[in-house]
This record gives structure tokens, C-alpha cells and sequence, in this order.
């Protein structure tokens, strides 16, 4: 069959091109705008039983933030663990760039107009229209951060948070004033504000765990042979006693109140192959000393107003120690020491697990003290804070044989590391070493104590240092002079020395895999 040759429909100088790139870009806005604008028909046309009497409502109240606001102080309150405050400071935080991101660059970018609310019954639309453009939705984006920002620190509290946070993207479309597509942008954007925060201030479960030495404990399961003595008076003891009998039946749990702590666990300590404590830092620091010098392992049950030493090594609630007393789980810590002790000269070694300072510091505790009662630790504190600052004068002392005015000389130990801006958390709480901190006198007290906290271990400046040491000795102190140690206030002599027991006490702790 011969050969037919080909020849074009089109003529030579005809060529096919694609689309250009900006009507690629204008047909796909389109579309989008389109789908996005039957979704808003759809729901504009339903009608949920509930969503007109509860959907407005949640949406105006989430004006602002204040809805959120007020949950994070909710879980502050009424969480009863620190993870629960943890939670509710990162999802305000979260709140807070994701509101910046969107009121600074979000807004801006695009310039979307609001849905035309023919569609929208009147019953459902709000009092007040925002005047501000559709895209992205600020309320999705605040109500996303927050939710997520919860939920890094604690997938409980997260997964209480989450459904409201979802009400509130959902009321902005069911009350017309935002597209779905403007929710969903919004949202993904406080989704990733949470997470930039992240990057920048890890949580808890970012952190590497503290160095623990492993120790040789004995596994009480359902607290079988373990006596814990629960000072009534620190905290929430008195409601985590409760805790701890439920979680431990076997346990004897004695409570008493702080002037018969010393006898209760001198007694505890003889009774049982280990002591339980159950209050705050000062009333561990009680049962640490007992149970270094009779040597047995230490339980402790977190119940006070302040329960650092707890939180350093991990132990948050009831249940994390009951599962370390159930597997023999044990580690060993240093123990802070000084000399001579609040009985002075005479009587026995005071012993420390947190901080002992010298400054400002326990005329802060004892103000707070005072205060706390009536209005709550938190508050108190900042009262005391602006009491001190207002009212003290630095004080002389020799150190290292070195005499200089001093605003505050704090002794931790172990190194307190970052968490944030400020010295928070122990990474090793047996490194053997003592983290020193020193604000030298001079004006502006409340500057130079916050340039120590921004700046943070091991630096120097003119108004602060910071050092490792393994003891310090400390001279030239006005007699009676109030000094601080686990939140305890004594007077000193004219002289101080502070070292360590390295890994002297033994404490159930729950091990990190």
C-alpha cells in the first residue's frame, strides 16, 4: 500500500502553548473561591437543634482570647499538677504568636472580603461584626494554638481542650463571618505557631532526662511495708494522702501536724524498709535528712505548695511513685549541706535538696509566708517580691575570702539548667557539684536579679556571676542574719560552710526507657 504522506491541519507557523502562569493561578483561586463558597451555602443551610442558642455565644466569648484566658487559668487552679500549669502557660504562649502572626503578617498578606450574610439566619449572626478581612480566621488560629500548645505538655488536658477549641472554628463559619477556607488557613497557622514555640522553648518531654544513678531499692508493691507520714498543714497533702491510700492499701499512712513531723518520721523510719513523705519542699527536706542517716530508700508524694525536688526527678503524681515503689525503680542524689545548722554550732548538720540562699531571698520567703494564707502561694509571692525589692538593703559578707555587699547568693543542688529564659529545671541531680549564683550590691535590685535570671549558668557580669563549685565558705556574716534552704528560713552565725554528700540518699523514681 503506497504511502500517504502526513500533512498538518494547522499551519507552520501555528505552535500549541500552555496556559500562562498567572491565568493558571487566577482559574485555581477560582475554583477554590467556588468550592469554598458552596461549603458556606451548605452549612448556611442547615440547621443543628443546638447551634443557634450555643455556637454565637462560644464565638463572641472567644473574642479576644478571654475564653482561652480563662481556661488556662481553670487548669492552673484546679489541675493539681504541675504539668497542668506547664499546659495552660503553652497554650497561652501558643495563643499569643499565633495572634501576633496573624494580626501582623496574616491580615495583610490577603485581603479577602467577608461572606455576604443574605444566606446566614438572623438568629445566628453576631450582635458585632468584626471589620477586620476574612482570611485568615483569627479565632481558628487562637483556638488551634491553644488546643495544641495544651496537648504537647499534656495529651489529657489536650484532649479536653481540643473539642472546644473545635466549637470555636466551627462557630465562625455558622455564624457567617468566615469561610471554611479562611478556618482551616487560620487553623494550620496556630497548629504551627504551637509548634515554632516549641523549636524555641522545648516541653518537658523534649527535655533529656536528669542523670540518675541507679539504686539498689526494694519493691513495695501496693505499699507493703512502706510508712508515710503526710504533714496536714503543707498544700494539698491532706487531699493526696487520700490519693495515696487508694493507690497504696497496703501502706501506713500517718498524718500529723508539722510540729510532730520530726518524731513521726524518726518513728516511720524504724517501722518500715522505707519512709513516704507527702507534702512540700520544706517537709521533704525533714524526711531526706531521716532517711539519709537511717539509710533506707525515700518515697515522696508531692503535696505541697512548691515541689521542686519532686518535679526534677520526674515525679508529678501519686501514681508515678506507686509505680516505682511497685518495680523497686531507685535512684541516688546528692544532698546539700551546711554548717553549721539551724540549731547552730551545737546541734546537728542542716541538709538542703533544692537552694540555700542568702539575700533577699528568705526575707522574700518569710513575706510570702505571711501573705500565702490569704491570697494564695502565687500572688503572695509576687507581693512578697515587690516588698523586698521596695525595702532591702544588700548585705556584707566574705566570700571566698572576698568581703563585698551582696543582694542575694543562691547555692543549688546540682546545676540548674534553661527551661525558657530562666534557670528551671536539674538535668543531673547527682553531679556532685554546687551551682552558686551571686548578685553583687549596688542600686536597682529588681534589674540585677532579673539580668541573673535572663542570663542564666556559668556567666559573669558586673551586676552577677555564676560558678561550679563542690563548697563554698562563707564569712563575715552579721549574727542573725535569716538565710534559706528548701523554702525553710533559720539566722546564721558569723560564719557558713556549704558542701555536698554525694548520692547520699536513695529516692524511688519512676525510670525513663
Amino acid at each position: 500500500m503506497p504511502s500517504v504522506p502526513f500533512s498538518s491541519p494547522f499551519p507552520a507557523s501555528f505552535s500549541v502553548r500552555s496556559p500562562a502562569p498567572a491565568s493558571v493561578a487566577a482559574r485555581l483561586r477560582g475554583l477554590l473561591h467556588s468550592g469554598d463558597l458552596a461549603l458556606f451555602r451548605n452549612v448556611a443551610a442547615r440547621h443543628w437543634p443546638a447551634g443557634d442558642a450555643v455556637l454565637p455565644r462560644l464565638s463572641r466569648g472567644a473574642d479576644h482570647g478571654l475564653l482561652w484566658f480563662g481556661a488556662a487559668a481553670g487548669m492552673a487552679a484546679l489541675g493539681g499538677s504541675a504539668r497542668a500549669r506547664r499546659a495552660a502557660l503553652r497554650g497561652v504562649a501558643s495563643l499569643a504568636v499565633a495572634s501576633a502572626a496573624i494580626n501582623t503578617v496574616g491580615k495583610r498578606a490577603v485581603r479577602r472580603e467577608r461572606p455576604v450574610l443574605d444566606l446566614v439566619p438572623l438568629v445566628r449572626q453576631l450582635k458585632r461584626q468584626p471589620f477586620t478581612t476574612s482570611f485568615p480566621s483569627g479565632h481558628a488560629a487562637s483556638a488551634a494554638a491553644f488546643a495544641t500548645g495544651v496537648a504537647l505538655e499534656s495529651k489529657g488536658w489536650g484532649a479536653v481542650v481540643a473539642p472546644l477549641a473545635a466549637a470555636v472554628a466551627v462557630s465562625r463559619v455558622y455564624t457567617g463571618v468566615h469561610y471554611p477556607g479562611d478556618v482551616l488557613a487560620g487553623a494550620a497557622l496556630g497548629v504551627g505557631a504551637a509548634f515554632a514555640l516549641r523549636g524555641v522553648v522545648p516541653t518537658r518531654g523534649q527535655l533529656p532526662p536528669p542523670g540518675r544513678p541507679p539504686a539498689t531499692a526494694p519493691a513495695l508493691a501496693s505499699g507493703r511495708d512502706l510508712v508515710v507520714v503526710v504533714n496536714e498543714e503543707s498544700g494539698t497533702a491532706t487531699a493526696t494522702a487520700s490519693l495515696v491510700r487508694d493507690a497504696l492499701p497496703l501502706a501506713e499512712v500517718v498524718e500529723c501536724a508539722p510540729g510532730e513531723l520530726s518524731e513521726a518520721l524518726e518513728g516511720a523510719a524504724g517501722r518500715g524498709r522505707a519512709l513516704g513523705i507527702c507534702g512540700g519542699d520544706g517537709t521533704v527536706n525533714l524526711a531526706a535528712a531521716v532517711a539519709a542517716t537511717h539509710g533506707v530508700p525515700l518515697a515522696v508524694f508531692p503535696g505541697g505548695t512548691l515541689n521542686h525536688f519532686a518535679y526534677d526527678l520526674g515525679i508529678e503524681t501519686v501514681d508515678d511513685t506507686a509505680a516505682a515503689l511497685a518495680s523497686g525503680a531507685a535512684v541516688r542524689v546528692d544532698l546539700g549541706r551546711f554548717r553549721p545548722g539551724p540549731e547552730g554550732p551545737d546541734g546537728a548538720d542542716g541538709y538542703f535538696l533544692n537552694a540555700f540562699s542568702l539575700g533577699v531571698y528568705p526575707e522574700l520567703v518569710r513575706t510570702r509566708e505571711r501573705w500565702a494564707p490569704r491570697i494564695g502561694g502565687w500572688p503572695a509571692g509576687v507581693l512578697a517580691a515587690f516588698e523586698v525589692l521596695r525595702g532591702q538593703s544588700p548585705l556584707e559578707a566574705e566570700l571566698q575570702g572576698r568581703r563585698r555587699p551582696l543582694w542575694l547568693l543562691f547555692v543549688g543542688n546540682g546545676l540548674f539548667q534553661r527551661v525558657g529564659p530562666a534557670p528551671g529545671r536539674r538535668h543531673n541531680l547527682a553531679d556532685g557539684l554546687l551551682d552558686i549564683r551571686v548578685v553583687h550590691g549596688g542600686r536597682t535590685p529588681g534589674l540585677r536579679l532579673l539580668a541573673t535570671a535572663v542570663a542564666g549558668p556559668l556567666t559573669r557580669s558586673p551586676m552577677h556571676a555564676a560558678v561550679r563549685r563542690r563548697r563554698v565558705r562563707i564569712a563575715g556574716l552579721a549574727p542573725g542574719t535569716p538565710y534559706a534552704y528548701d523554702g525553710e528560713v533559720a539566722r546564721s552565725g558569723k560564719e557558713l560552710m556549704i558542701d555536698k554528700l554525694p548520692e547520699a540518699l536513695t529516692v524511688y523514681c519512676p525510670m525513663t526507657v
